[in-house]
């Protein structure tokens, strides 16, 4: 075992024995027998170490998610993914509370994966003609209750004494920001009062699949103006 993993495995088992989410330099060294500069030189300092071990951490639970096929239902996923996100927070408690720790200076690579297999998610749901709300904006709205929640259940766990807490706040957040299939196939109700769900979409549609008569710059501003429409936004008279 290389220096850099006997500095990581040391960390990693401190994390998982420790009353907070946090682990000093010195112990890690002294766990790790390597001396401080050969931490520094791995890892920058101790925000790197840290994100490092996140991500370490994470890695389970990502490489499932990574692995998970698609099911026929988009939105069902979306519940999958939320319960799957609370159930590693609530088993690996110190991990979770270091991933969003306001002492790593930027987010691990670990919660960028995530966002980024989120949106993946909800871009098909929004090629399924099931979100009512731009994934950027859908994304944000799941992702920031599911992280709430997970952190609020850790931190006073007993102020959350209903075992469907969880569940109820995910349907509701969920519900939210998507409709239920059109009996005659998604995308079928193009009526006026859907115009921001017909823009969402189609803009997903065509990220999906590009049209191939469309020049990139034609691509770029059509995709621009159902970003406005997908937002109650009218293309004509937004501000400038």
């Amino acid at each position: 075992m290389d220096a850099r993993e006997k500095i990581l495995e040391a960390a990693a088992e401190l994390l998982a024995k420790a009353p907070v989410a946090d682990v000093s330099t010195r112990a890690v060294c002294e766990a790790a027998g390597v001396g401080a500069p050969m931490l520094y030189r791995h890892f920058g300092d101790k925000a790197g170490l840290l994100s490092a071990v996140v991500d370490r951490g994470f890695e389970r639970y990502l490489a499932a998610k990574r692995a998970a096929r698609p099911g026929a239902d988009p939105v069902q996923d979306i519940r999958d993914g939320w319960d799957n996100h609370m159930r590693f927070a609530l088993d690996n408690p110190n991990y979770y509370r270091l991933m969003y720790s306001p002492e790593l200076t930027a987010p691990p690579a670990a919660a960028h994966e995530a966002h980024a297999l989120l949106r993946q998610i909800l871009e098909r749901c929004a090629a399924a003609g099931r979100l009512t709300v731009p994934p950027p904006v859908a994304g944000q709205m799941i992702m920031s209750a599911n992280v709430g929640a997970a952190l609020s259940m850790l931190t006073r766990p007993e102020q959350y004494p209903d075992p469907e807490f969880s569940a109820r706040l995910r349907d509701s957040v969920i519900d939210s920001v998507t409709r239920p299939a059109a009996p005659d196939g998604p995308g079928e109700d193009d009526s006026a009062g859907h115009v921001a769900i017909a823009a969402t979409t189609l803009a997903a549609r065509l990220r999906a699949e590009p049209v191939p008569a469309l020049t990139p710059a034609e691509s770029a501003l059509l995709e621009q103006w159902l970003e406005h429409l997908s937002q109650g936004v009218d293309p004509a008279h937004r501000a400038s």
